[in-house]
């Protein structure tokens, strides 16, 4: 089961040798992203950065840097073994006899115990700050020399529909401006700003939390793209089989957090009141997002554990810490995207594409044209409809090897034919895009030509040896002695 709060993964991750601390003091400002960045590029250990100036408490980063940490986090062992609990969620079978029935009752019954259930007490809120609520007494980083500022870089935010009373929960990145204020940096696509427009209909302010630590899962929890409406504590409660614990805010009592959680920042957004200029900040893109104007975030209380441990991350050209985020909501996520779009028999959304430049998509071709059925679907597709790139191969390719793929797209795309380029919604970071958030797509069709597909020249096939030589020179290869 994975960790109920960061102390305890923290100790995981050092008894099997996955945390190196640091005990020399280092500077949030730049220092400790030069530090990380070099590590996470080698495939290094998370850290524990013991003394960090001007903070009375340690800061943790690079804590799921790598497959066996996420996993860890996630209580299983491998993304596929997640992967296959969606699926059965999400396509049961229906038990039909008496004793099928009795076997199915424990897992009904779990499914009913894993809302997450209110508590009046969390460590969580051991130690309280309202009049002299201080963000800059957090170890803040700022990571790149172009920066905003400092900025909350692992911050889970709790909103909640003011109509319905539904609860989300997303990762944005928040930048410090004075002791009490802060931006909210959340693009239009996302539930928070969704929520955020709605009390701004409303004329009311609007409240909510930034949590940072908690439940291992928390953090992946947040960074899940679940359809509106889906809870991602209730999804965290499924993941780890057990229901979360939130306690509600001291200031902010309408919105509930985890009763783990390391820090949590309570506060309001006003919407009468003008958006702050944001940014720039250095981004997962490998480029500098540019400044823009969010909502200001007044800070009314800041609430804590006795000894906390802060949470940070920070993005950048990858590979980084964020790529197992998103590698492991590609594997887990598989059975919802082939829930909407059948045809899909596999995909990767590859390290050079930043998670939504690019994806490779296999299919099973059956019918002309299919490949660009499947192109327009994704497009459709949640948070799939932000990617800019998508080709799609036939179901012999690994699309898990990006040469591979290429060599599918140099062999078998005639580009008059097979590239199809459509306009749509586009991620708000994109500065390629004519507009923000909004510009053209491109869908390659890299899959083998059939007739009703144009203009289309009989096809060859690949090359590939024959099964009895293969298992001839497997036998012999030691005879061969190379």
């Amino acid at each position: 089961m994975p960790a109920a709060d960061l102390q305890t993964f923290v100790n995981e991750l050092e008894q099997r040798g996955w945390l190196k601390r640091v005990r020399v003091e280092v500077d949030p400002e730049l220092e400790i992203t030069e530090i990380a960045d070099r590590v996470m590029k080698a495939g290094g250990p998370a850290l524990l950065f013991e003394k960090v100036r001007g903070a009375d408490m340690p800061l943790l980063i690079n804590t799921f840097g790598s497959r066996e940490r996420m996993c860890l986090a996630l209580g299983c062992r491998s993304f596929e073994e997640l992967a296959e609990r969606v699926r059965t969620l999400i396509r049961p079978e229906l038990p039909t006899t008496l004793m099928q029935k009795l076997r199915k009752l424990p897992e009904l019954m779990q499914l009913g115990s894993l809302p997450p259930k209110i508590v009046k007490r969390g460590v969580c809120q051991e130690i309280v700050h309202t009049d002299d609520a201080d963000l800059f007494r957090l170890p803040a980083l700022k990571c790149w020399p172009q920066d905003g500022g400092r900025y909350i870089t692992l911050g889970a935010v709790f909103t909640k529909d003011p109509q319905t009373g539904e609860r989300n929960v997303g990762m944005y990145r928040v930048q410090l401006f004075e002791p009490k204020l802060a931006a909210m940096h959340w693009h239009m696509h996302h539930d928070g700003a969704r929520h955020f427009r709605q009390y701004q209909r409303l004329g009311q302010r609007m409240p909510l939390a930034i949590v940072l630590g908690g439940p291992a899962i928390m953090p992946y929890a947040a960074t899940c793209p679940l359809p509106p409406g889906i809870d991602e504590c209730l999804f965290a409660g499924f993941l780890q089989g057990q229901a979360l614990e939130l306690v509600p805010c001291v200031t902010q009592p309408q919105i509930e957090v985890p009763a783990t959680a390391e820090i949590v920042i309570e506060g309001y957004i006003d919407p009468a009141e003008e958006p702050i200029l944001e940014g720039p900040f250095g981004d997962h893109t490998g480029f500098y997002s540019l400044a823009d104007y969010y909502p200001r975030f007044h800070v009314t209380a800041i609430t804590q554990r006795r000894q906390p441990i802060y949470p940070a991350t920070i993005v950048g050209k990858p590979p980084m810490e964020d790529y197992w985020l998103g590698k492991a909501t590609e594997r887990i996520f598989l059975p919802l995207v082939q829930m909407i779009v059948p045809d899909v028999i596999d995909y990767d959304l590859p390290l050079f594409g930043c998670f939504h430049n690019c994806a490779f998509v296999k299919i099973r071709k059956e019918y002309p044209y299919q490949g660009r059925r499947v192109m327009y679907a994704l497009w459709g597709a949640g948070q799939m409809a932000l990617t800019k790139i998508i080709v799609v191969v036939d179901e012999h390719v690994d699309v898990h090897d990006a040469n591979a793929v290429w060599f599918q797209v140099g062999a078998n795309v005639d580009p008059r034919r097979d590239l199809v380029i459509v306009d749509g919604p586009l991620d708000i970071l994109d500065h390629a895009a004519p507009f923000c958030g909004a510009g053209s797509k491109l869908g390659i069709d890299a899959t083998r030509k059939i007739p009703g597909e144009g203009t289309v020249r009989p096809w060859p096939a690949e090359l590939e040896m024959s099964p009895e030589i293969r298992e001839l020179v497997n036998r012999r290869w030691v005879e061969y002695g190379l």
